[in-house]
């Protein structure tokens, strides 16, 4: 009777597609079964429990750790230190590979958040805890796999499992024949999801980049004069990120020039229009021309002629991942600001 093993494969996904694969490629070569996040939406809580289930299942548990922390839980740990610390809870043989310091590797597939940084670091000394095997290239790291599972086989013999025709009827057959089924349907189904995710990351980097590349210049007043104005200039992101809560439900022009003056002077400015409303008018286009912002569809008495506005679903994404970022560093709401201001 031929025991196979069924082997679990976990790293960080879009930095070390070219790897994960000759990791699989090595796995099967040896006719054991390879299980990854390729099966999985490792964003989601109710596929994480799929995720716990499969790891209670394996039989070894293979991480790959090259430079990327990756996406983090509301734990505030990576997915990948989530599974490799269910796997050591679980008494799973682990089998760590991470790349050598000196490999070379493209800089844009390293962390580039300083706070994953510090994650990341602290997960490899943890990984590092254990025996490990270091690697330098997708080859390297092919070879190093093969040699290391058959030594802990051959070491520490799991259960394994069996063909099901040697082991039982075809009852078990026809189930293992849907379950694979539905298998390869939730594979594909999950592999959409995560190439959504992904695009949505890049639409809200890339917008974040456009919005600290650009810079405002405007006045604020403490009266009605404007002779006495203070000048300000502001990044649009800072611009944005004053604005931005209280476009959640919806503003109106004044409010969001009240809005700016609030968090670039305090309470001491006018009332009316602080900031001129062809300066604000021209800030709110800015952020609708990169879909943060869009007019408001409540209703309002016909007599109101106030413009409102609210946030579009990028404006809130966009959002979400300026207070993230916040938390994250432990920073307040105006302890990053980048402003300057001259009378």
């Amino acid at each position: 009777m031929t025991k196979k093993y069924q082997i679990f494969v976990s790293s960080t996904y879009s930095d070390l597609i070219d790897e994960r694969e000759q990791v699989i490629k090595a796995v099967l070569e040896m006719g054991h079964i390879p299980v990854g996040m390729e099966m999985f939406s490792a964003a989601d809580d109710e596929q994480w429990k799929l995720i716990a289930r499969q790891i209670d299942e394996i039989d070894y548990y293979v991480l790959i750790v090259a430079h990327r922390y990756g996406s983090v839980t509301t734990e505030g740990i990576s997915y990948t230190e989530k599974e490799f610390d269910y796997a050591v809870l679980k008494g799973v043989p682990v089998l760590g590979f991470v790349i050598d310091d000196d490999a070379p590797w493209p800089k844009s597939r390293h962390e580039e958040d300083s706070a994953g940084q510090k994650k990341l670091t602290s997960f490899k000394q943890k990984v590092k805890g254990r025996l490990i095997h270091f690697w330098k290239n997708k080859e390297e790291l092919h070879g190093k796999v093969s040699i290391s599972l058959m030594k802990s086989i051959t070491a520490n013999p799991r259960t394994g499992w069996v063909r099901a025709n040697e082991a039982t009827g075809p009852e078990v057959i026809k189930e293992l024949s849907r379950l694979s089924s539905e298998n390869a349907a939730l594979r594909e189904e999950t592999q959409n999801l995560r190439k959504q995710r992904e695009e949505q990351l890049d639409e809200v980097r890339s917008t974040i980049r456009i919005l600290s590349n650009n810079s405002r210049k405007f006045k604020v007043r403490k009266t009605s004069s404007w002779d006495d104005a203070t000048r300000y200039t502001n990044t649009l992101a800072d611009i944005f990120h004053y604005s931005a809560a209280n476009l959640i439900t919806e503003n109106t022009d004044l409010g969001v020039a009240q809005n700016i003056a609030l968090a670039v002077s305090d309470t001491n400015y006018y009332k009316n229009f602080p900031i001129g409303s062809n300066i604000v008018s021209d800030m709110i286009a800015d952020m609708a021309a990169l879909d943060l912002v869009e007019p408001s569809r409540k209703k309002h008495s016909v007599n109101d002629k106030n413009r409102y506005w609210t946030l579009t679903k990028l404006g809130k994404q966009v959002l979400k991942e300026f207070r993230r970022v916040r938390l994250e560093e432990g920073l307040d709401s105006s302890s990053d600001v980048q402003l300057t201001s001259e009378t």
